[in-house]
């Protein structure tokens, strides 16, 4: 067996044990989630809340944008609280305020000696934290202090979500609306949910030690502590990350040398392909591309601005037609868009120019999935709007509104549009890919790997669909980050790294079997640390401890291949060096370099700064996370679908000359802006709410006491400049994509004696 045959043998081993174990996690965590009670109720046999109840309020919830106005467990947006760790506190306080006034006639637990708040915090536990869900009855029975505590925090949240004029400058510090939610019935269901949840994460597992969160959120009054296994799967993820690199280290050393083809082409070998009607079809989405890059960047400026003016923009009462929650919601969902779109493109004009076969009506069927996308983006978005405004209905929004679910927030009738939108665009590059892979060929690996990420794109995104209206938390959870985690950062990896090669082989710079080699063995180390890497978005999510074992063990090999990608770097550059006429190339490469820059920074350094354990229990939900989220996101996914935009744009345009000016100009505003996002703004904030964390509970950090702080405003107006950097890059990317159409300047035609010249000192460089 050949080392070709040996690599995808491995692969195939990999990933059906991977996808194995993730399976079996996946019964894991359906099996012991936290109990959805019939009832809650008190001692005295007062129904609190109902099954329905906490199921309605979870829909009222997702329909004023869910995880896009704060967080559950954890995840969501980062300007309201967490609601169950803000409840869990509340709760408690209101209890001690209940016997300090009953035993000491205190108005304030607050006002109370040290000695005896110490013991009212270990009578509070006791109280909190023992299981009394019962599994016959189905019924949560509480005590009679509890339930008046519930009530008290209750009757806070549902003046919060309505119009109560007492509770504006909260709802300002929170970037809420007036009137979240108008019905008052529905604010009383949506207190329940958020009880569940912060009962959730306090109440322990049958037999165990930890709550049903693993003790997540921090919170010494109600005994949440990061339990021992935190710890323990730290050190072995530390180990393994070490471990990994030093033996990616080693194999790079034994086996990568010198793989530049001994002679290069003395012309381009690419501007031979013959741009098809179907190729040339591909440029719409390369204007949409734009498009959507703009209006996300637009939105996440008023999204950020949010944070300083809760409810407004420069005195504009913006909240009342665009709310926070919305802006956040268009904003994340544009960031997928618009980079899936960049890579969707690129696969429906690579796929005729690697077979030269156009396929029947293959140019209609680029036009009508093109218009397919944009019917799902503005229908999508329009119905999220009315489920934000409360215009749509709790019966009609899962479908047609917003599912609240940070990344996957579109209804489900969108989402099923957009998996067969998915699937057409499979049938369209796989049938143009076909001639290839039959026709066998010394590229036929790369091909074929090309061909099988183009159907995990297609097809992976069904997870997506594999929950519903009233599926457990936790199994929206799995399933959400099978999209998030495997569709986004796992197989539209692969599909981009099989491209990059083909490209490079396509232009005699490297040789089909060391590239063919190469990258088989990066897909290998991108999926053994990928697939089972998704669990450590998991901790803290209601699910068993085995996760945190598996999770922290295996996502710490993700940044494996962050340093793979690191030495690809320096390969790219040398063959963008390798003769004259790469120099087309230059800004396609240049860009490939920067997602090699931001892998390591963005993905691996703040990756690996948030992923293990005991870090995660700390920062979950804290601006840390954002800091890896856009520098990661951007800085690799983003960087790799302008470069391959790049690339097309390049065999669409053949003729037309580039504006180096341009290129330069939005490359490294692109680049600087997004550092200076991350140093200047998120990344010292999230380093002050650790610290906030840390000494005063993950509640506090999150509250609008300490993101209310001049500080933390100063650190979001330090945004400006490298936000308008930013958007200087992405205009000026837009004007050059404009350009290449409207007035385009052409290539002046090189002499033959030039071109003579050229070619003679080639080989010479």
């Amino acid at each position: 067996m050949n080392s070709t045959r040996k690599l995808w043998a491995g692969l195939a081993v990999l990933l059906i044990a991977s996808f194995a174990v993730l399976l079996w996690v996946g019964s894991e965590v359906h099996r012991q989630a936290p109990p959805m009670p019939e009832a809650v109720v008190s001692q005295d046999g007062q129904i609190l809340y109902t099954r329905q109840d906490i199921e309605t309020g979870r829909q009222v919830w997702q329909s004023i944008g869910g995880q896009q106005l704060g967080s559950i467990w954890g995840h969501g947006g980062y300007v309201a609280p967490d609601w169950g760790a803000d409840w869990l506190h509340r709760e408690a306080e209101a209890i001690l305020d209940i016997w300090a006034a009953r035993e000491h006639g205190a108005a304030s637990h607050k006002d109370l000696d040290a000695p005896t708040l110490a013991a009212y915090a270990t009578r509070v536990q006791a109280l909190m934290r023992p299981n009394t869900y019962d599994a016959a009855t189905g019924a949560i029975q509480v005590d009679a202090d509890r339930a008046q505590a519930m009530r008290q925090v209750a009757a806070h949240y549902q003046q919060l979500f309505g119009s109560d004029p007492a509770m504006r400058g909260l709802r300002e510090a929170y970037a809420m609306r007036e009137g979240t939610v108008p019905d008052p019935e529905h604010r009383r269901q949506l207190t329940g949910f958020y009880w569940w949840a912060a009962w959730s994460s306090v109440t322990l597992r049958p037999n165990e030690g930890i709550s049903y969160t693993a003790n997540w959120p921090y919170d010494e009054l109600v005994g949440n502590t990061a339990p021992p296994s935190t710890f323990l799967w730290t050190v072995f993820s530390v180990l393994f990350l070490i471990a990994g690199i030093a033996l990616l280290g080693w194999h790079y050393a034994v086996n990568h040398g010198d793989e530049m083809v001994p002679v290069l082409p003395k012309s381009d070998p690419l501007a031979a392909i013959e741009v098809t009607p179907s190729m040339r079809a591909t440029a719409k989405y390369f204007w949409v591309v734009i498009a959507l890059f703009l209006t996300q960047i637009l939105l996440g400026a008023i999204t950020a601005h949010y944070q300083v003016e809760g409810q407004e923009a420069y005195g504009f009462a913006l909240a009342d037609v665009l709310p926070y929650a919305l802006t956040r919601t268009w904003h994340t969902q544009l960031a997928v868009l618009w980079i899936a779109t960049a890579w969707l493109g690129m696969g429906l004009y690579i796929g005729p120019a690697i077979s030269g076969h156009e396929p029947r009506f293959q140019r209609l069927g680029v036009n009508v999935l093109w218009a397919c996308l944009l019917v799902i983006v503005v229908g999508s978005f329009v119905g999220q709007w009315l489920a934000v405004m409360q215009k749509l209905g709790l019966e009609h929004n899962f479908w047609f509104g917003h599912q609240g679910w940070e990344y996957v927030d579109m209804g489900r009738f969108w989402q099923w549009f957009l998996f067969i939108g998915l699937g057409l665009w499979l049938l369209l590059v796989g049938r143009a890919l076909w001639p290839s892979i039959r026709g066998g060929g010394e590229s036929r690996s790369i091909v074929t790997l090309l061909f099988l990420s183009t159907v995990a794109i297609g097809l992976f995104y069904a997870a997506g669909l594999m929950w519903g209206e009233h599926t457990h938390l936790s199994m929206v959870e799995y399933w959400r980050w099978w999209v998030v985690h495997l569709w986004v950062e796992g197989f539209f990896e692969v599909f981009a790294v099989a491209v990059i090669a083909f490209l490079f082989t396509r232009l005699g710079l490297l040789q089909v079997r060391s590239a063919t080699v190469a990258v088989l063995f990066a897909t290998i180390v991108f999926m053994a640390g990928g697939v089972l890497g998704t669990l450590h978005h998991l901790y803290f999510t209601g699910t068993p401890t085995a996760v945190i074992a598996l999770g922290a063990s295996i996502s710490a090999l993700e940044v494996v291949p962050l340093a793979y990608v690191g030495f690809e770097a320096y390969q790219s550059y040398r063959l963008g060096k390798a003769t004259p006429w790469m120099a087309k190339y230059k800004w396609p490469i240049t860009f490939f370099i920067a997602v090699a820059f931001w892998n390591l920074v963005g993905a691996g350094l703040f990756g690996f700064l948030i992923n293990p354990p005991l870090p995660l229990y700390y920062m979950q939900g804290l601006n840390l996370t954002p800091t890896h989220g856009h520098t990661a996101l951007f800085g690799v996914y983003g960087m790799l679908g302008i470069g391959l935009m790049l690339f097309c744009l390049r065999g669409l345009k053949p003729d037309v000359k580039w504006s180096d000016k341009l290129l330069k100009t939005s490359f490294w505003s692109l680049n600087i802006g997004l550092a200076g996002m991350a140093a200047f703004t998120l990344l010292p904030l999230g380093i002050l709410q650790l610290n906030a964390a840390l000494k005063h509970g993950y509640w506090y950090a999150r509250s609008a006491e300490f993101m209310q702080q001049p500080i933390v405003d100063l650190l979001v107006w330090m945004r400006v400049p490298a936000d308008t950097l930013f958007s200087v890059g992405a205009l000026a990317l837009a004007w050059f994509v404009l350009r290449l159409w409207v007035a385009p300047k052409r290539e002046t035609p090189v002499s033959a004696t030039a071109a003579a010249a050229a070619t003679a000192i080639a080989p010479n460089r």
